[in-house]
């Protein structure tokens, strides 16, 4: 075998073992699937809450970190949780730093993600004035698969989302999640 077709043979076999494939999808950044904890979908609104008192805001965050892209909202999961999510291919990193959303989790709803986040994977731009969406057609739910990479230390539900309702997100988990078992695509080596 030639040394060019060596190496192309090299690189395709490391390119494929990279391939992560979970219940879900295949995820771009295989660095961060060792650590997959928690995987699904839900519905994700989306909130920007600058503590002025404007739309409808309450003020800092639960977890006391001011508002930021990449700060989203769970009604249970523990503050600091780390993750991402994937809309129509693009994937965005989050932290649970806030408590929500309220009522709509009762419909669904359980992952409130930051406005400037929600604006970058729907192709929308964030609008300081009215800390809203604009350019997705007034599109304020969309579906997403969720990865969780990182549980925060303190009181909340190691496991799917459950509406706030259940309260779920002032008590300590005793039995989380199992980590979900991902599959890693191998190739061997068939060359001589």
């Amino acid at each position: 075998m030639s040394a060019r077709v060596r190496s192309f043979a090299l690189l395709t076999a490391a390119t494929l073992g990279a391939l992560t494939i979970g219940s879900a999808a295949a995820h771009a950044d295989t660095g961060t699937d060792k650590n997959v904890l928690l995987m699904g979908s839900t519905t994700a609104s989306y909130f920007w809450d600058d503590a002025s008192g404007r739309a409808g805001d309450t003020g800092l965050p639960a977890a006391g970190k001011p508002m930021q892209k990449g700060l989203a909202a769970s009604p249970s999961w523990p503050l600091m949780t780390e993750g991402y999510v994937v809309y129509k291919g693009k994937k965005l990193p989050f932290f649970v730093g806030d408590r929500g959303p309220g009522d709509p989790s009762s419909r669904g709803v359980m992952l409130d993600l930051d406005a400037k986040t929600f604006a970058e994977l729907t192709g929308g731009t964030f609008n300081p004035d009215t800390l809203g969406v604009d350019g997705v057609g007034g599109e304020g739910h969309i579906k997403v698969q969720y990865v969780i990479t990182k549980w925060g230390d303190g009181v909340g539900r190691k496991n799917h989302p459950v509406a706030f309702s259940t309260g779920a997100w002032s008590e300590k988990d005793a039995s989380p999640a199992k980590p979900p078992q991902v599959k890693t695509v191998s190739v061997k080596n068939q060359a001589g």
